[in-house]
């Protein structure tokens, strides 16, 4: 149960990161290089990336916006006891000034392992489930 609820945690986390804007602790959820598939979204290929790439890329690009993430619908399966794939729901909000709002409803597989006591990211893959544009 320890390493179920320690996988939601790192996970909301993550997302948790984003609407704070708190750089360090999203750095802080992940492998030195993580595996992300963002194609749904952003049309590119996936890709590994070293951890602070990443962290930097949506610092530049989300710094801006007003955020909201809200995660659920955990389900974990465990390959070995160092390794985990975590599939959620998510709705992303996102507002820009006073009129322009837009939201992703989406399923999200993280991958997961677990170099010490902690669990850590090592891979992301987005599918869009709809976008709306407000």
């Amino acid at each position: 149960m320890d390493d179920i609820d320690n996988i939601q945690k790192t996970i909301a986390r993550f997302a948790s990161s984003f609407d704070l804007k708190d750089w360090d602790g999203l750095q802080a959820c992940f492998t030195e290089s993580i595996y992300t598939d963002y194609s749904d979204l952003h049309g590119a290929p996936p890709q590994t990336v070293l951890t602070a790439d990443y962290v930097q890329s949506r610092r530049e690009s989300l710094s801006h916006l007003k955020l909201h993430h809200l995660v659920g619908n955990f389900e974990i399966d465990f390959a070995d006891a160092n390794s985990a794939t975590c599939r959620t729901s998510m709705i992303v909000w996102r507002k820009a000034g006073e009129e322009k709002e837009s939201s992703s409803h989406c399923a999200y597989v993280f991958q997961l392992t677990k170099p010490d006591a902690d669990w850590k990211i090592s891979g992301i893959t987005q599918k869009i489930l709809w976008n709306e544009k407000g």
